[in-house]
Parts: structure tokens; C-alpha cells; sequence
């Protein structure tokens, strides 16, 4: 397998991607292109150690950077050598069987439309990223591609988040959830009340398995597995969990070290502690895949560290053993049998 990366992308770039893409291709034996400035990849490899390129790493140069000011609309048409549409390019030629980039989201989403394209019959790509609830994880879904929906966008959403949570994360039958200001199938605006009965409509086709509507509190404790909503909404909620995960992490600490009793209690408690840094910790979730793009590509937070590029090339792989894509390009026709409208 080749993991196409971009090396330029995010804040922490070039070093904690190159950091990242080594561990990774020595830990899991995954062949690895870092895209992006030869020269300072070569030196960000030179300052950890490392004087050749490894075995499996290879090297293909892009001189040009897209960065957080770039217009993401003109990525494609006004940085045709930056790494981040040099990656993508070479996903779509078949260079690689993914492509994995912490650079700018608009960009990244723009580029993977225009030059990998989106799924036939699949009408927006969204993000969807993992989020830790009380006894493992679910996929929310729209995270910010879409600020706009349709009830058609949220019914594929639903669909294509339910397919990849049972090929790359191995749950066997996933509960999608839309989320809505309650739990009746009467609640919400005309937008959510029309994509609850296309969902419904294709739970009882047999297409997935559809809980209803699920409240943003029910979220953390795991009501479902696949959280629907629209990209605006889906953004809210991303950032709000990380910020509040962050937040509870500061007040912990504080309290664990205000105080003789309260520093033992912290040092019999270490390993409890450990672990619950560790749930909250995006890097361990890897990046979030654009689902609706004809090839594996991954967006990674913007401030990834090396163990997240590591984690996010380890739970990537899945996306393409497990032939996500393919999944959804042939399930497309019992998605359309579903909508009741087209565009």
C-alpha cells in the first residue's frame, strides 16, 4: 500500500509529518511519497536522524505551499505545483492509494473534488471525523464541508458515514443518528423533518440502520455511531468537543495539583489519568476521511503532531483494505432509491 502525503501541510509541517511518515512506514509497512519541498524535507529528515531516505519513503518534490490564505475556490487553478494539489493530482493518476494532508480544509476539499472527483451519484463530500463517546467512538458526519443541506446531502450522509464505520472501524451493524433539537420524529425544521423519513425510508429498505432523531447531549453517551447533520452544525459540534475535552483536562490537572492530598491522590491515579488524556486526545483518532471522493483522501487537524500523522496513516489503512469507496460507488443506486427528489 502507498500513502500519498502531503509534507507542507499543517502548522507543525515539515517535521512532525516527516516525524510521523517514518514511524509510520518502519512500525507498519505501508510505502510512503512525501509531497512537498525536497530540500527542507530532506533537512527536517537530516535534524532527526535520519541521512537517506528510508526504505518505502519516497520523495516527489512541489515547490509551492497553499496556505490558510489561500482562496480555497482557486487552490487547483493557482497552485498547480504546491504539494497539496501535487498529492491529490497523484491520487487521481493512481500514484498512490490514498492521500493524507493537514493543510488548508477548503483547499483540500476543493482540490479533491476537481481532480479526484466525487462518486457518481453522490451530491456533496463531507467530512467525518471520530469523536470519543462513553463506551468507544462515532462518526459525525458533516463536520464542515456542507454549511447548506439538502435532505437528500443528509440521507447520503447518513448512508456513506453508516458504510465506512462497518468497513474501516469494524461495527457490524452501525446506528445512524440524525441530530435534532429532540428526540420526536415530529421535532426540528422542515430540513431535518424531511431527511428523518428518507433515513427511515432506507432503514426499512434494509440500507442501514436508522435510530432516529438523537439529541447533542445523547452524543457523548453514545447514542448512535454515525451522527448526521449539516457541515455548519457538524463544525459547531467538532469544536465544542474538543474545546470542552481540553477545558475538563485543564480543570483535572488543576485540581490534582492544588494541595498535598490532592498530589498523591494524582500520583496513585496516574495511570487512570493517563488513559483519560488518551480518550480525549484527537491525535489517537487520526484524521477525518472526505467520504464521497472516488479516492481515499484524509484531512488531519491542522496542528498535528507526529503521533497524529502516525495514527491517521494507521487508521487509514483500513479505507483502502476494506474498499470503502467501492462500497459506496455500488451502494449509490440503493442510496438514489431513497431520495425522493432530485437536485
Amino acid at each position: 500500500m502507498k500513502i500519498i502525503l502531503d509534507a507542507m501541510g499543517g502548522d507543525n509541517a515539515p517535521d512532525a509529518v516527516v516525524r510521523g511518515a517514518l514511524e509510520a512506514a518502519k512500525e507498519f509497512g505501508v510505502q510512503i511519497v512525501l509531497v512537498g519541498r525536497g530540500a527542507d524535507i530532506l533537512a527536517s529528515m537530516k535534524a532527526q536522524g535520519w541521512d537517506t531516505l528510508p526504505d518505502g519513503v519516497e520523495l516527489a518534490n512541489a515547490e509551492d505551499v497553499v496556505d490558510m490564505h489561500c482562496d480555497p475556490a482557486a487552490v487547483v487553478k493557482q497552485h498547480p505545483n504546491s504539494s497539496l494539489v501535487l498529492g491529490a493530482r497523484m491520487l487521481a493518476q493512481g500514484g498512490g492509494d490514498a492521500f493524507i494532508s493537514a493543510g488548508n480544509t477548503g483547499a483540500l476539499l476543493t482540490a479533491a473534488t476537481l481532480l479526484v472527483k466525487r462518486i457518481r451519484g453522490i451530491r456533496r463530500a463531507a467530512f467525518s471525523p471520530v469523536l470519543p463517546t462513553k463506551d468507544g467512538h462515532a462518526i459525525l458526519i458533516d463536520a464542515g464541508a456542507n454549511a447548506e443541506c439538502t435532505p437528500e446531502f443528509l440521507l447520503q450522509f447518513g448512508c456513506m458515514g453508516s458504510f465506512y464505520a462497518q468497513k474501516a472501524l469494524g461495527i457490524e451493524s452501525p446506528r445512524v443518528g440524525i441530530l435534532n433539537n429532540g428526540a420526536e420524529d415530529t421535532k426540528g425544521d422542515p430540513l431535518h423533518r424531511e431527511a428523518h423519513q428518507l433515513l427511515k425510508r432506507a432503514a426499512e429498505q434494509g440500507t442501514i440502520h436508522f435510530v432516529g432523531n438523537v439529541e447533542a447531549r445523547e452524543v457523548p453517551k453514545g447514542a448512535c455511531d454515525v451522527i448526521v447533520t449539516d457541515g455548519f452544525t457538524g463544525n459547531v459540534i467538532l469544536k465544542l468537543t474538543e474545546g470542552l475535552a481540553w477545558n475538563i483536562l485543564q480543570v483535572i490537572k488543576r485540581k490534582f495539583t492544588e494541595g498535598i492530598k490532592a498530589k498523591m491522590g494524582a500520583a496513585l491515579l496516574i495511570d487512570k489519568l493517563s488513559g483519560l488524556k488518551k480518550e480525549f486526545d484527537y491525535s489517537e483518532y487520526g484524521g477525518a476521511p472526505i467520504l464521497g471522493i472516488k479516492g481515499p483522501v484524509v484531512k488531519m487537524h491542522g496542528s498535528s503532531s507526529a503521533n497524529a500523522v502516525k495514527n491517521t496513516i494507521l487508521k487509514g489503512i483500513p479505507y483502502v483494505t476494506e474498499n470503502v469507496v467501492q462500497t459506496i460507488e455500488l451502494s449509490v443506486l440503493e442510496i438514489e432509491e431513497s431520495t425522493c427528489s432530485e437536485d
